[in-house]
């Protein structure tokens, strides 16, 4: 089966000149610029034969080849080809037999050009789904990333980040807008670049945090102005959706938008189209438009702070970043990168990271995740002296004061203290049983983590808590 590109033209087809210049006028005035007319109906299976195209307008009533019989022919030879059937005959028994040849609409001339626009959008929206369905199902089928150079500025080695790339690979082709979210410093903008590398557009990326901006910063901001639009607009200038042209428009913290705000988004979003400050002449965007939150937007639609109809359209397509918490793996090669990348920054050898520090690291929650992280180790490089890394700074940056035991220790009173307490010794397998219970206990069942407490490694942790169980 022949697959369809958005890039692909819209075919019309009409042996009226008149309707023909009138289709195609109103569908460029809407944004639509890849057009192909064709006024002689003979032509059309002959380009048809050596051309793609996304969808195919159609006068039914023409000379030579009528269109109930291209109709026919198109549905036979090229049935992922959509097609609208468009006629002068208010005639309800054609228009069910065009529907039951495999027209997807049906229009009446004279076709309105609203009617005529958002017939046109359903159909490449609907072309839009199949494809993403269709790739979504190839990529569950794969076990290996099609473009992992898109995601190589991000450091990961998790099945659930993993996960969420193959998702993006499955709708990089889609021109609808993309949902990130993830608590703070998960590296939401990566993700949204990533989104960008992947649609592999001709234009740039252009990121604005709309975080305290109103209505008025974020108009200008995102539309730009004319001269003389107001007191100080005394040049024009370009606004950020013009300068994202062919390219990905990412809005970071898009939950806290002005109610205002969000009503002009939205009409962007559904109409492809916006005014800059001062001028009464649309201007027409294909940029893709990624946004990312670190709110809950359900929540803030439920108190009224977000549009409900605003929620749905951005989100036809959305990730959430799982927090380094859920991520333990990635905290090795995360140090090991940003040792490197500190090191590097400051002029210094690279420092080799004691064991312990991975074991200190896994068991802290990272409230600032990756951001945080990144933070820690540079400020243990800064003050890096010797060979291999202290434990001091990232002690006190857990909340432990410099030279406390290794994680999961309680100080106390001594080993041969303890035991000379005891009325009777243990036996050698009661200790083995309670140092495994309570390493198990210390690392929230983490059995890498209490392996590691132990000094032994997790396959004898495994035949030790199987052996306890018995």
């Amino acid at each position: 089966m022949t697959v369809l590109s958005p890039d692909d033209p819209i075919l019309i087809v009409d042996d009226e000149l008149p309707a023909l210049k009138s289709f195609e006028v109103n569908l460029r005035a809407a944004g639509y610029s890849n057009l192909k007319c064709i006024q002689d109906s003979r032509e059309v299976m002959p380009f048809l034969e050596g051309n793609a195209v996304m969808m195919i307008l159609l006068d039914l009533t023409m000379p030579y080849v009528s269109g109930q019989e291209l109709l026919q022919r198109v549905r036979e030879q090229y049935p992922e080809i959509p097609v609208v059937v468009i006629t002068g005959l208010n005639d309800v028994t054609i228009a069910v037999e065009c529907m039951k040849s495999g027209a997807v609409d049906y229009l009446l001339k004279p076709v309105e050009r609203n009617r005529l626009t958002s017939a046109v959008k359903a159909v490449i929206e609907l072309c839009q789904l199949k494809r993403q369905y269709r790739r979504l199902k190839e990529h569950l089928l794969q076990q290996d990333l099609e473009n992992p150079a898109a995601f190589a500025h991000m450091v990961t080695r998790s099945p659930k980040m993993t996960a969420i790339f193959k998702y993006l690979e499955a709708i990089s082709c889609s021109s609808e807008p993309v949902l990130i979210s993830g608590d703070t410093g998960t590296g939401k903008e990566l993700l949204a670049r990533a989104v960008h590398n992947l649609c592999r557009r001709q234009g740039r990326i252009v990121a604005v945090n709309t975080a305290g901006l109103d209505d008025a910063m974020f108009t200008d901001t995102l539309f730009g102005h004319r001269k003389g639009a107001f007191t100080d607009a005394v040049t024009s200038r370009e606004g950020l959706i013009e300068k994202a042209q062919d390219g990905t428009l990412f809005l970071d913290e898009i939950g806290d938008l002005s109610p205002a705000s969000q009503v002009k988004l939205l009409r962007l979003i559904q109409e492809k189209e916006y005014y800059p400050l001062g001028s009464d002449v649309a201007h027409f965007t294909d940029a893709r438009i990624v946004v990312a939150t670190n709110r809950n937007l359900r929540a803030a639609m439920k108190e009224g702070e977000f549009r409900k109809d605003l929620f749905y359209r951005l989100s036809v397509h959305q990730v959430t970043i799982p927090p380094l918490r859920e991520r333990p793996e990635d905290i090795p090669l995360l140090v090991d990168h940003f040792l490197a990348e500190a090191a590097r920054d400051q002029g210094k050898n690279t420092p080799t990271p004691p064991r312990q520090l991975y074991t200190l690291l896994e068991t802290y929650p990272f409230p600032g995740n990756i951001r945080e992280l990144r933070s820690m180790v540079y400020d243990a490089v800064s003050q890096h002296q010797g060979k291999v890394l202290s434990m001091d700074t990232f002690r006190k940056a857990v909340g432990l004061a410099p030279g406390a035991p290794p994680v999961g220790e309680v100080p106390g009173p001594a080993p041969e203290d303890l035991l000379a307490e005891l009325p009777e010794l243990p036996t050698i397998r009661d200790m083995e049983e309670l140092l495994v219970s309570e390493a198990m206990k210390r690392t929230k069942g983490n059995q890498s983590l209490a392996a590691q407490l132990l000094g032994i490694t997790r396959q004898t942790l495994g035949s030790k808590l199987g052996k306890s169980k018995d």
